[in-house]
Protein backbone atom coordinates (compact mmCIF):
# COMPACT_ATOMS: atom_id res chain seq x y z
CA UNK A 1 0.00 0.00 0.00
CA UNK A 2 1.31 3.41 -0.84
CA UNK A 3 0.28 5.99 2.10
CA UNK A 4 2.25 9.22 -0.13
CA UNK A 5 1.94 9.53 -3.64
CA UNK A 6 3.19 12.71 -5.61
CA UNK A 7 2.27 13.84 -9.02
CA UNK A 8 4.68 15.92 -11.21
CA UNK A 9 4.59 17.11 -14.45
CA UNK A 10 6.73 20.13 -15.68
CA UNK A 11 4.76 23.33 -14.39
CA UNK A 12 2.46 22.23 -11.69
CA UNK A 13 -0.47 24.02 -13.18
CA UNK A 14 -2.24 21.87 -15.92
CA UNK A 15 -1.76 17.84 -15.43
CA UNK A 16 -0.61 17.36 -11.94
CA UNK A 17 -2.78 19.55 -10.48
CA UNK A 18 -6.20 17.88 -12.23
CA UNK A 19 -4.24 14.36 -11.26
CA UNK A 20 -3.92 15.08 -8.02
CA UNK A 21 -7.18 16.35 -7.12
CA UNK A 22 -9.10 13.31 -8.90
CA UNK A 23 -6.85 10.83 -7.11
CA UNK A 24 -7.65 12.24 -3.77
CA UNK A 25 -11.48 12.61 -5.03
CA UNK A 26 -11.34 9.09 -5.53
CA UNK A 27 -9.71 7.79 -2.91
CA UNK A 28 -11.69 9.95 -0.42
CA UNK A 29 -14.71 7.68 0.37
CA UNK A 30 -12.55 4.40 1.24
CA UNK A 31 -8.94 5.71 1.87
CA UNK A 32 -8.89 8.88 3.88
CA UNK A 33 -5.40 8.58 5.34
CA UNK A 34 -3.61 8.71 2.09
CA UNK A 35 -0.99 11.84 1.46
CA UNK A 36 -1.36 13.31 -1.93
CA UNK A 37 0.51 15.79 -3.16
CA UNK A 38 1.41 17.87 -6.53
CA UNK A 39 4.77 19.54 -7.91
CA UNK A 40 6.79 20.20 -11.24
CA UNK A 41 10.10 20.04 -12.35
CA UNK A 42 10.20 23.38 -14.13
CA UNK A 43 7.15 24.54 -11.71
CA UNK A 44 5.66 28.18 -11.78
CA UNK A 45 5.84 28.69 -7.73
CA UNK A 46 3.03 30.00 -6.56
CA UNK A 47 0.73 30.21 -9.71
CA UNK A 48 -2.49 29.28 -9.68
CA UNK A 49 -4.23 26.19 -11.61
CA UNK A 50 -4.55 26.76 -15.25
CA UNK A 51 -8.08 28.54 -16.14
CA UNK A 52 -9.01 26.21 -18.05
CA UNK A 53 -8.36 23.12 -15.99
CA UNK A 54 -9.78 24.55 -12.98
CA UNK A 55 -12.97 25.08 -15.75
CA UNK A 56 -12.70 21.63 -16.71
CA UNK A 57 -12.04 20.03 -13.07
CA UNK A 58 -15.42 22.52 -12.22
CA UNK A 59 -17.48 20.73 -14.04
CA UNK A 60 -16.38 17.46 -11.87
CA UNK A 61 -17.54 19.15 -9.45
CA UNK A 62 -13.56 19.49 -7.90
CA UNK A 63 -12.40 22.83 -7.45
CA UNK A 64 -8.65 23.33 -7.54
CA UNK A 65 -8.59 27.04 -7.27
CA UNK A 66 -6.68 26.86 -4.22
CA UNK A 67 -3.62 25.03 -6.21
CA UNK A 68 -0.62 26.69 -5.98
CA UNK A 69 2.36 25.56 -8.44
CA UNK A 70 5.72 23.79 -6.56
CA UNK A 71 8.67 22.86 -7.59
CA UNK A 72 9.89 19.48 -6.82
CA UNK A 73 12.79 18.53 -4.41
CA UNK A 74 14.67 16.04 -3.16
CA UNK A 75 13.40 16.21 0.15
CA UNK A 76 9.89 16.45 -1.59
CA UNK A 77 11.47 13.17 -3.59
CA UNK A 78 12.23 11.40 -0.67
CA UNK A 79 8.82 11.96 1.37
CA UNK A 80 6.53 10.23 -0.94
CA UNK A 81 6.68 6.25 -1.68
CA UNK A 82 4.84 6.52 -5.39
CA UNK A 83 5.53 9.39 -7.78
CA UNK A 84 3.39 9.11 -10.84
CA UNK A 85 4.67 11.16 -13.83
CA UNK A 86 2.84 12.42 -17.18
CA UNK A 87 5.90 11.37 -19.25
CA UNK A 88 8.77 9.87 -19.51
CA UNK A 89 11.58 12.38 -19.86
CA UNK A 90 9.77 13.44 -16.54
CA UNK A 91 11.14 9.73 -14.78
CA UNK A 92 14.64 10.95 -16.13
CA UNK A 93 14.19 14.03 -14.70
CA UNK A 94 13.80 12.82 -11.10
CA UNK A 95 16.38 10.41 -11.41
CA UNK A 96 18.63 12.86 -12.40
CA UNK A 97 17.47 15.19 -8.85
CA UNK A 98 17.71 11.76 -6.78
CA UNK A 99 18.96 8.86 -8.36
CA UNK A 100 17.46 6.77 -5.29
CA UNK A 101 14.09 7.52 -6.19
CA UNK A 102 14.51 4.47 -8.98
CA UNK A 103 11.90 2.10 -8.81
CA UNK A 104 8.95 4.78 -6.90
CA UNK A 105 8.69 6.70 -9.99
CA UNK A 106 6.32 5.24 -12.69
CA UNK A 107 4.15 7.09 -15.23
CA UNK A 108 0.72 7.32 -14.44
CA UNK A 109 -0.22 5.95 -18.07
CA UNK A 110 2.10 2.76 -16.52
CA UNK A 111 -0.40 0.30 -16.98
CA UNK A 112 -1.53 0.81 -20.38
CA UNK A 113 1.76 2.08 -21.62
CA UNK A 114 0.83 6.20 -22.23
CA UNK A 115 2.24 9.47 -21.43
CA UNK A 116 0.46 12.46 -21.23
CA UNK A 117 0.75 15.18 -23.30
CA UNK A 118 1.31 18.87 -21.79
CA UNK A 119 -2.11 21.07 -22.92
CA UNK A 120 -0.35 24.04 -21.53
CA UNK A 121 -1.15 27.32 -23.23
CA UNK A 122 -3.10 25.19 -25.40
CA UNK A 123 -6.50 25.00 -26.58
CA UNK A 124 -9.26 23.67 -24.50
CA UNK A 125 -9.55 20.35 -26.59
CA UNK A 126 -6.06 19.53 -25.56
CA UNK A 127 -6.83 19.95 -21.71
CA UNK A 128 -9.80 17.64 -22.94
CA UNK A 129 -7.29 14.77 -23.97
CA UNK A 130 -5.23 15.37 -21.52
CA UNK A 131 -7.90 15.37 -18.50
CA UNK A 132 -9.57 11.88 -20.57
CA UNK A 133 -6.01 10.34 -20.22
CA UNK A 134 -5.26 11.42 -16.92
CA UNK A 135 -8.74 9.80 -15.40
CA UNK A 136 -7.70 6.66 -17.40
CA UNK A 137 -4.38 6.34 -15.28
CA UNK A 138 -5.80 7.30 -11.87
CA UNK A 139 -8.45 4.43 -12.72
CA UNK A 140 -6.20 1.73 -13.59
CA UNK A 141 -4.05 3.14 -10.72
CA UNK A 142 -6.90 2.49 -8.34
CA UNK A 143 -8.08 -0.59 -9.83
CA UNK A 144 -4.42 -1.88 -9.02
CA UNK A 145 -3.32 -0.18 -5.50
CA UNK A 146 -6.59 0.92 -4.21
CA UNK A 147 -9.11 -1.35 -4.56
CA UNK A 148 -13.04 -0.24 -3.73
CA UNK A 149 -13.86 -1.22 -0.26
CA UNK A 150 -17.65 -1.55 -1.23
Amino acid sequence: MFNNVLIVCVGNVCRSPMAEALLRDKLSLHYNNIEIDSAGLGALVNHSADQTAQALMLEKNIDISNHQGKQISSDMIAQFDLILVMEKDHINGIHNISPSAKGKVHLLGKWSEFEIPDPYKQPRHQFELALDLIERGINEWSEKIWPDKG
